[in-house]
């Protein structure tokens, strides 16, 4: 399996960017984003079920991203509104052979793939 993330970018405050995760290999059950900040740990973004549902955020994000899956295509997208300079970090796409992050789970998923820099300036 490989994924690879694009559309990282600099941008001020309150613009948008869009994340795209391109997977081979096989379909995988489930897939999101991680992130990591400088001088910190890496952290659960948002993911989402092969069916498009199963979707769960973090309360960082709540609101402001929404993560959505092109099954056919084998594409992820992270749609990120209302950027805040602490959304600044490397993005990491990931996925696994089943939900890695539900209300009652977590683990780190099984795939990662190299990741792409976001920069938000106040």
């Amino acid at each position: 399996v490989q994924l690879q993330a694009s559309g990282g970018g600099s941008v001020q405050t309150g613009d948008s960017l869009r994340l795209i995760c391109a997977a081979s290999g096989q379909t995988l059950y489930g897939m999101g984003w991680f992130r990591q900040a400088p001088g910190k740990e890496r952290e659960f973004v948002a993911s989402a079920g092969v069916s498009g549902g199963d979707i769960y955020y973090a309360d960082s994000v709540k609101g402001r991203f929404t993560i959505s899956r092109d099954i056919a295509h084998d594409r992820m997208y992270l749609q990120m509104n209302s950027l805040k300079p602490e959304d600044t970090a490397v993005y990491y796409c990931v996925g696994d052979l089943s939900l890695f992050y539900t209300e009652n789970h977590s683990q780190y998923p099984l795939y990662w793939g190299k990741g792409t820099q976001v920069t938000v300036s106040s």
